[in-house]
């Protein structure tokens, strides 16, 4: 079964009900008006910032699709790229690609100009449908894409000359599926790499790899036709939408949030009654930080039928989870670790009857083999520090035009993560750091996320990183960018006292007080702290956010 045949089924068996809706808050606290108002009002505006969509609509929009592309002769091998926001197309659109044998090529929709130029010329993009977010930055290199980009198609109002009309063509197109025949191994997706070492990699996956990300998260989440899930991250990512796989392949709701407060969070999952989140570490952070400020209030809130709260991208701070627990002690709650290379979450995660390990990534997920080695290759003993790799049914086919890369990246069918991690005697992976980011002071390894979860725990500490500065005399220094909570006053001295009962060697020794960035999937930006600090002459001093 290839996973177009899912939204096939979804349709024929529960075709009136509903299956997606999308929810701007933004746009509805500007026009005040409460969601209880909206069967008062004439013609409904709710449509502005709450739209819904049915299985069978969904299965026809992407057939529409499918026969628009199919009538300009774009089909099986060819690449066809998705630049747009999370919204009640995106999915449609890309299951329409799906369906044609083509190949989807989500973009990140943070890409400038230049990042959009570079991943469409990579991945031999020959068609593009993008939204009106994106006009300026397609206008700047129309000119430079036009020989490969062929067609280019808009999504939305006030459509740029460039372009033609989306919602217009489709809508002259036959809702009946095209009768084009799909192999499991056939090319299916192009996703991106995060491009935390340079301009991004093209990661081509097969169906069947969409088709097991689908089986994993059902797996260890039991998604049923009762569950509803919150979509909150990019849908660009292979992280948001395989997560959405596991309701997916049990025909049950989700519903797409265009924001991340947390009051915004805790409405959608009260009104909509939400029963699955899926968060990053930082939007986790932001709601406990304003449960415990008191900005929010937990019992305005119908929120019992929540039951599962999952996170990943990135290492999760045990400290988070125990904050977590006693703010919300019944829910289930599940960490995932992936990569886009083995489509997205779950080749490892910690499983829902495992909280006891918190602080650990877990084991190896549904179908999935994992083994931590050294330089040679070779399984390094329980307890030592070693890269993390894993095998299993995900795996991506290779990075596309790049061989150089994928010999170095997969070997024997196993993929090399590039993650230093270690096993403990439970058999349970700990994420160490990522090989590239381990610094090396006085002969010592050091690994930034063991230093970050530390001083995670101190309270005034809202997000921290640890980079590696050069030291003529060590090699490198560690050093630990800090952001403190809204509201708290922190010093330099107060982090070393906090850092004394740490061994000597991983204290950091540099304390800088900034924001800490991240990027849309929630992972700390370290290039772009190596770069604004690598070569600053630097002093600390106590700062107030």
């Amino acid at each position: 079964m290839t996973i177009t045949e899912i939204l096939v089924r979804n349709s024929e068996l529960y075709g009136n009900e509903k299956c997606l809706a999308e929810i701007n808050l933004d746009l509805q606290e500007s026009h005040n008006i409460t969601w209880k108002d909206y069967e008062l009002i004439e013609n409904n505006p709710a449509g502005e910032y709450r739209r819904e969509m049915t299985w069978r609509v969904f299965d026809e929009k992407a057939n529409r699709m499918a026969n628009l592309l199919l009538k300009r002769g774009i089909g099986k091998g060819d690449k066809v790229a998705i630049l747009l926001m999370n919204c009640l197309e995106w999915l449609p659109i890309y299951f329409g690609v799906l369906k044609t044998g083509a190949v989807v090529v989500p973009l990140n929709f943070r890409y400038t100009a230049e990042e959009i130029r570079y991943c469409l010329n990579l991945s031999d993009t020959i068609a593009l449908i993008f939204g009106p977010e994106f006009i300026g930055r397609l206008e700047s290199i129309h000119d430079q894409i036009r020989s490969k980009v062929k067609t280019l198609f808009f999504a939305g109002e006030n459509r740029p000359s460039f372009a033609e009309n989306y919602d217009r063509l489709t809508a002259n197109c036959s809702s009946e599926a095209p009768q084009i025949q799909l192999a499991d191994t056939d090319d299916a997706a192009i996703y991106f790499s995060s491009g935390t070492t340079g301009f991004p990699k093209a990661i081509l996956h097969t169906h069947s790899s969409l088709m097991a990300s689908c089986l994993t998260e059902q797996n260890h989440h039991g998604q049923t036709r009762e569950d509803n899930f919150l979509c909150i991250p990019p849908l660009y990512h292979t992280g948001a939408k395989m997560h959405w796989f596991g309701s997916f392949l049990a025909g049950s709701q989700a519903v797409l949030l265009r924001g991340i407060k947390p009051e915004w969070i805790l409405r959608t999952i009260s009104e909509e009654k939400i029963t699955v989140v899926w968060l990053l570490v930082p939007w986790a952070q932001d709601i406990l930080d304003a449960i415990e400020r008191g900005d929010v209030d937990l019992d305005k809130y119908e929120l019992s039928q929540w039951r599962l709260m999952h996170i990943g991208a990135q290492p999760v701070p045990p400290n988070l989870i125990l904050r977590w627990k006693k703010h919300f002690p019944n829910h289930l709650y599940d960490t995932n670790y992936g990569l886009s290379e083995s489509s997205g979450p779950g080749c490892v995660h910690l499983g829902v009857e495992n909280i006891h390990k918190v602080g650990a990534i877990g084991i190896a997920g549904y179908g999935w083999e994992t083994k931590i080695v050294d330089e040679d290759k070779n399984t390094v003993p329980q307890g030592q520090v070693g890269e993390l790799a894993v095998k299993g049914p995900g795996v991506m086919k290779c990075y596309y035009n790049d061989p150089k890369a994928t010999a170095a990246t997969l070997q024997d069918n196993w993929l090399l993560t590039g993650d230093m991690a270690m096993v403990d005697e439970d058999g349970f992976i700990f994420l160490v750091d990522r090989k590239k980011d381990v610094i090396i002071s006085g002969g010592e390894n050091l690994y930034p996320v063991q230093i970050e979860d530390f001083l995670r725990a101190h309270p005034a500490i809202k997000d921290v990183a640890v980079i590696g500065l050069p030291d003529k005399r060590l090699g490198e220094i560690a050093a630990a960018i800090i952001e403190p909570k809204q509201g708290s006053v922190c010093t330099e001295e107060d982090i070393n006292d906090f850092c004394a009962s740490m061994p000597r060697y991983k204290r950091p020794r540099k304390i800088i007080f900034d924001t800490v960035p991240r990027n849309p999937t929630g992972k700390i930006e370290k290039p772009k702290l190596r770069a604004k600090y690598g070569a600053a002459s630097l002093v600390a001093k106590e700062t107030q956010l």
